[in-house]
């Protein structure tokens, strides 16, 4: 069997099992690609081409010897805010970093179901950003149109999957950050309930607004992955129920209650919707009617629960700024709001942990009424590259809330989200809305995300090319044999 770029994780865990492919062809073909889009795309911090290759050829005697396990052979990814034995874990900042000790427990149970990690993808600086560029490794562009960021800040996964790198990759999501660049780059993004995919070695993510979640071409992959993720280590903080969402892909959600929330919660900074977004979102929300929804407007109340978010969010980017190596080398909107989160760490950190409850109340009532909650991911397509580049901070929040300001309450609350794709603006940008639920209810939403897939058939849509972008010009940093670590552009 020649691999064939587009299929699936599913479909290759599948192929694999038969006997059609072997792993090899499979790692062989995902580094053949990441290297040859690495100068445009430059969706990767580091390649494990060595160690995937060896991984391969056990994957392919284990499948030989009768083996069974959901992933075993199928190459992966994984965000660089994510420990993988051996390998520096950057999250997108400048400097060295000593290698890791030990998997990560997400990564250890991806390998546990077989799957073989080929590279760790691109993020911005501690993952702050929605887009995905830096001094530390360049910048990541969208494979729909390279002039254009693929978002953040999961966002080289976002590129890795939405070109065919790899089916299916990790991300995390603090404030929207494996659901915007899903929608930025016509993908499904889970953001599971806080807690299912454990963050460990830290028990809990920047105060527990963070959790980690998949991006993939399609529903049934992105819950294959998440559920081959999911688990907790013993000392995690969060630990809800176990469930397994890929059971949910095709089955009927039976005829729900949608609420179409079209305002975003309120901001200190001012955001409003594109008109062309609007119009793709309500179209999802038409389709939905036509499939036999209720779908009515309705907003959760939401208030003012940017006061529960900020504490935390600044809180945890000055633990992991304390953490750094070279916090010399960070970008100085990365230290003022280290110095922030150090002004807010404490009674102000506090009383945003404890007001997660009363939100949970006050948010949670309008589950009563409606059973899904559907919302932009984004108020605008996707900027360009380096249309936040110099900015200061409040420039680039005044600009950050400006494109995104619906995805963060859910952070807050923990619950889960999937961005859907909700089609193109300007030609060639895809954007996408988010199908929100309340604690738990990732069952209910792969579903819903499901049956909207089979009307819809987005992972038929491939990017065309590279239609107006320059090249990122990512070079390839020194390498000892087994692994590549790439490196921001070349100086004059």
């Amino acid at each position: 069997m020649t691999p064939d770029r587009a299929a699936g994780l599913a479909e290759r865990a599948r192929a694999l099992a038969a006997g059609a492919v072997s792993s090899r062809t499979l790692v062989e073909q995902a580094l053949a690609g990441i290297e040859a889009t690495q100068s445009t795309l430059n969706a990767f911090r580091l390649v494990r081409a060595e160690a995937a290759l060896a991984e391969a050829d056990a994957a392919d005697r284990e499948l030989a010897a009768g083996g069974h396990r959901p992933l075993l052979g199928v190459p992966v990814a994984v965000k660089d805010d994510m420990e993988v034995a051996g390998q520096p874990t950057a999250f997108g900042c400048c400097g060295r970093f000593p290698p890791a000790a030990e998997d990560a427990e997400a990564v250890r149970r991806l390998r546990a179901a077989g799957a073989v990690i080929v590279g760790k993808t691109n993020t911005c600086e501690l993952g702050q950003w929605p887009f995905t560029e830096g001094p530390a490794f360049g910048e990541t562009r969208n494979p729909w149109n390279t002039g254009h960021t693929p978002g953040g800040s999961s966002g080289g996964s976002a590129a890795a999957v939405a070109a065919g790198l790899v089916p299916a990759a990790l991300g995390s999501d603090g404030a929207g950050s494996v659901r915007i660049p899903a929608s930025w780059t016509h993908l499904i993004g889970i953001k599971p309930q806080r807690g299912r995919v454990s963050t460990w070695p830290r028990p809990e993510s920047f105060h527990g607004i963070t959790v980690n979640g998949t991006l993939a071409r399609t529903v049934e992959d992105a819950a294959l992955l998440l559920d081959a993720a999911s688990g907790n280590h013993e000392h995690d903080l969060h630990r809800p129920p176990a469930l397994r969402v890929s059971d949910a892909v095709g089955r009927e959600p039976g005829r729900l209650r949608i609420a179409l929330s079209l305002k975003p919660p309120f901001t200190a900074l001012p955001a409003r919707l594109r008109p062309d977004v609007r119009a793709r979102v309500v179209a999802l929300a038409e389709r939905l009617a036509a499939l036999g929804h209720e779908v009515e407007e309705a907003d959760p109340p939401y208030g003012q629960i940017g006061l529960a978010f900020v504490p935390r969010a600044t809180a945890g980017i000055a633990e992991r700024v304390r953490e750094a190596p070279h916090p010399g080398l960070l970008d100085r909107r990365t230290r003022e709001a280290a110095r922030l989160g150090r002004l807010l760490g404490g009674a102000p950190l506090r009383a945003a942990r404890r007001a997660e409850a009363r939100l949970h109340r006050r948010i949670g009532a309008l589950f009563a009424t409606y059973d899904v909650i559907l919302a932009p991911t984004t108020a605008a397509p996707p900027p360009r590259i380096g249309a936040l580049h110099g900015l200061s901070g409040f420039g680039t929040d005044r600009a950050m809330i400006a494109a995104c300001p619906y995805a963060w309450p859910w952070n807050v609350l923990g619950w889960p989200g999937v961005n859907v794709p909700a089609g193109f603006v300007d030609g060639s940008l895809p954007v996408g809305a988010q199908l929100l639920g309340p604690a738990n209810s990732e069952p209910l939403l792969v579903s819903l995300a499901a049956q909207l897939e089979a009307d819809q058939r987005w992972y038929e849509q491939w990017p065309a090319g590279e239609p107006d972008g320059e090249s990122a010009g990512a070079t390839t940093g020194e390498s000892d044999g087994a692994v590549t670590e790439f490196g921001p552009p070349a100086g004059p």
